[in-house]
């Protein structure tokens, strides 16, 4: 950090954030930008100009010499063209120039973005449009302008879109819901994330000779080291010299673009940390954890470190997941999660609670596939990670204070004040006084949900778009219902018990580790999709459709297109680990194990030819150890080879199946063979470095 820039300053020092605007922009042209944020109006071509040219003003101002417009196609990560801003002013001079078109509209060339069928691969053409409600921002000497990404018909080819449709149908719902509690006030409600990102550091020199890790982001073989996680040492210890430089560096670059890194912590596995933002709206989040992701790796590279996103990038140690916390507030600041202290406050926050349960339960297999993705499936259920099946846990003072509502009881809270329940006298609601739970996949934390079965490395923008349109639609049929009540507070009452007595079987406080919950999670009737493959084929129930064609967040085809990209993602993302495997036993692992056994061959022999009866039984067992290995893991990759090139499924599904249980069944045999074989051959000899070497290479 500069010595002459405190934090405050830095803070968003490369962002045209509103205060910057406020200082360069005229008044009528900062009034018209509010109001198209605000209420959605469209900027006129002159207000476009305007801005366009105080943007690059200000971005030159700070060294940018190109623009670009920053989206985000549906490959999970970001997409970037830039142009400068000089333009040709006869032969010798150029002017610097950025026009109100440029900023509102551009068009690459698009044809090599996965469109799951929406389009021709010759049809390249793809438009960008601005995204008002995102500030731009200087990034590696650009300025970058957050856009939405569509295509020549105006469907949606990116992930950008239906997230804004989705924050304004929740918004519209849920305002329908405060007006009949008397809230005239509120003019907009919007969702708020806070992306927690888990990630691990290790050496560049020690990454670049694993061609696991560079082709596939994870370690597809690695024997198991003496040391772990087992000690527990590593979660909130002191920070290594050499991290803490990396995280330092990593804050500020952060900061400067206006994103409120605040955690940073080791987490369990050795090598493991973690990120935590501020909360910010739903948009802006995705937008800022897009943007960690990225420099979180540029930055490692600066400390000659690798940043590893993948979920899984070592066996037998805890993944990295990113525990999306979801909450919601209006305009006038309200969280709308936050249990209140009055019977008013205690029924709105009780109805919003509600809709949350009734939405989990009704579109559990949709949640679980905004999750699915192949690193994530070696993820899920294994060490802290929560399982597969979905439940929310709420604690149990908030489970009981549901109980009664559902029984018609009688609650007692900690004051031991015996209340009745009922509208308009609703018990004191305590804002978080249980324990975290972390096996669970959705827990009440206070004031918030936390979302925790989302992979590291995926975009959280899928998962805030279903959280998103599952609550407007449960908020909508609420609202249908009420709106019509002659009397609102026993309607109120009465559609509360109901929709708790339908809906909870999603409740869950146990550990969602032990067997005994897979069994009674199907008797309670909950989906129990163990993999990506199980996952996406529920992904097009025609209520998942229906879902969103209502609420105007996907058409049937935007929604088909997203399916078809993951499966194929899936099915591509194992192929190549497999073709690596191949890759690396033929070329290194087999030279190597075959010249280790050559050496013990060879030191038999020679004891032999000195004494013919002496003892070279512990070499003769390792001997025959390393044949009989060898063997296996050659007959294994034999097998893995077959295993790619018979696969002819012509059906998306059935081949994310062959992928996941005939393909990746014989990766894992072969993985097993060569584990074997690097726990007993001699470090001199392996070609790569152990999990010892990975996990603990920083010093």
């Amino acid at each position: 950090m500069s010595k002459k820039k405190k934090v405050p300053e830095l803070f968003g020092s490369m962002v045209f954030n509103e205060e910057v605007m406020k200082q360069r922009l005229s008044s009528t042209c900062y009034r018209a930008w509010k109001k198209c944020v605000e209420d959605g109006t469209p900027l006129s071509l002159e207000t476009a100009h305007e801005m366009a040219a105080e943007m690059k003003n200000w971005a030159m101002d700070r060294g940018a010499t190109h623009y670009t417009h920053w989206f985000q196609p549906m490959t999970g990560v970001t997409a970037e063209k830039h142009d400068g801003f000089l333009t040709p002013e006869g032969p010798s001079r150029v002017l610097m120039l950025f026009s109100g078109k440029e900023l509102v509209r551009g068009e690459p060339d698009a044809s090599s973005f996965p469109s799951g069928g929406l389009r021709a691969t010759f049809e390249a053409r793809g438009y960008t449009a601005w995204d008002p409600t995102s500030f731009a921002f200087i990034k590696d000497g650009s300025l970058c302008i957050p856009t939405i990404f569509c295509s020549y018909s105006g469907q949606a080819l990116d992930k950008k879109t239906p997230l804004l449709r989705s924050m304004e149908e929740l918004s519209r719902q849920a305002v329908r819901v405060l007006r009949l509690f008397g809230d005239t006030n509120v003019k907009k409600v919007t969702s708020q994330v806070g992306p927690e990102q888990e990630y691990f550091l290790i050496d560049k020199d020690v990454y670049n000779r694993r061609e696991d890790l560079i082709l596939t982001g994870r370690t597809l073989f690695g024997a198991k080291p003496p040391k772990g996680q087992e000690l527990e040492d590593h979660y909130f210890g002191t920070i290594k010299p050499r991290v803490a430089a990396y995280m330092k560096e990593l804050d500020e670059e952060l900061w400067k673009l206006g994103i409120c890194a605040k955690t940073k912590h080791n987490e369990v596995a050795p090598a493991q940390h973690e990120l935590a933002p501020v909360y910010a709206d739903a948009n802006t989040a995705c937008d800022h954890n897009q943007l960690t992701m990225e420099i979180m790796k540029k930055v490692a590279g600066r400390h000659n470190m690798v940043c590893l996103l993948h979920e899984k990038p070592f066996a037998g140690v805890n993944g990295s997941g990113k525990h999306d916390n979801w909450s919601l507030s209006t305009d006038t600041g309200l969280n709308l999660f936050k249990p209140g202290s009055t019977p008013s406050q205690n029924a709105r926050f009780l109805l919003f609670l509600t809709a949350f349960i009734k939405g989990v339960d009704e579109y559990q297999e949709l949640l679980r596939c905004t999750v699915a993705n192949p690193g994530n499936d070696h993820r899920l259920g294994a060490q802290e990670a929560p399982p597969a099946i979905l439940s929310i846990f709420l604690g149990d003072e908030l489970t009981a204070i549901v109980d009664a509502i559902i029984q018609g009881t009688e609650y007692v809270d900690q004051s031991k004040k015996t209340l009745s329940i009922g509208v308009d006298m609703l018990p004191h609601i305590p804002q978080d006084t249980t324990d975290r739970n972390r096996t669970s996949p959705l827990a009440f934390t206070g004031n918030k949900f936390e979302f925790r079965m989302l992979g590291s490395s995926q975009s959280v923008t899928g998962p805030n778009v279903a959280l998103n349109t599952i609550m407007a639609e449960e908020l909508g049929q609420f609202a249908d219902r009420l709106e019509q009540a002659e009397d609102f507070n026993a309607a109120l009452h009465q559609l509360i018990r109901d929709a708790l007595r339908d809906h909870q079987r999603i409740i869950f406080n146990g550990n969602g580790y032990e067997d005994s919950w897979v069994e009674e999670a199907e008797r309670r009737g909950l989906s129990n999709l163990a993999c990506t493959a199980d996952a996406l084929q529920t992904y097009l129930q025609p209520k998942h459709i229906e879902l969103f064609r209502r609420h105007n967040v996907f058409t049937e085809e935007e929604l088909a297109a997203r399916n078809e990209i993951h499966l194929e993602n899936y099915c591509e993302v194992i192929g190549i680990e497999a073709r690596t495997m191949l890759d690396m036993v033929r070329r290194d692992i087999f030279p190597a194990v075959s010249a280790f056994s050559g050496e013990v061959a060879r030191s038999v022999a020679a004891k032999r030819s000195v004494l013919a009866d002496l003892d070279c039984g512990s070499e003769e067992d390792l001997l025959r150890r390393l044949s009989a290995l060898t063997g296996e893991m050659m007959a294994q990759t034999d097998g893995l080879e077959r295993a790619l090139a018979e696969h002819r499924s012509e059906d998306a599904y059935g081949a994310a199946h062959y992928y996941k249980y005939t393909v990746f069944a014989a990766m894992e045999r072969l993985r097993a063979a060569v584990d074997q074989l690097e726990a007993i051959t001699s470090a001199r000899y392996w070609p790569y470095p152990s999990y010892t070497d990975l996990l603990f290479s920083i010093k």
